[in-house]
């Protein structure tokens, strides 16, 4: 989902939300954000929020919030286009791909020792 974050060194901007919990957000933004850096995070549904980014790979981070986040809220505000880890999926089995581990080159062929074996072909 979108959503927005806003902090004295970057202005606000938008982010995409990739999971939610009671006491914080996970996500992606356009820029790097910094461990330790307190931001204001407006997400749908909610009045605007302190939070702690906690965590940082590359653009993806981890925010934990000053306040309890509600995703029922979040559900109201963005009707049927949020899905939740709750919600109902259809299961289904996909069989593993089928790969050949045979190198090219690689054969059986008689070894100048014992008459057979592996060597080069």
């Amino acid at each position: 989902m979108k959503a927005a974050l806003g902090c004295v060194r970057l202005g606000q901007f938008d982010i995409t939300i990739r999971n939610v919990s009671q006491s914080g957000v996970g996500g992606q933004s356009p820029h790097m954000l910094h461990i330790g850096e307190r931001l204001t995070v407006y997400l749908p549904g909610h009045d605007p929020m302190m939070g702690t980014v906690r965590w940082v790979v590359e653009q993806r981070f981890g925010i934990e919030t000053d306040v309890e986040i509600h995703p029922g809220r979040l559900r109201g505000a963005l009707g049927e286009g949020l899905t939740t880890a709750d919600g109902k999926a259809e299961f289904q089995i996909v069989p593993a791909p089928r790969i050949s581990a045979r190198r090219p080159g690689l054969g059986i062929a008689p070894s100048p020792f014992t008459g057979g074996g592996i060597g080069r072909r």
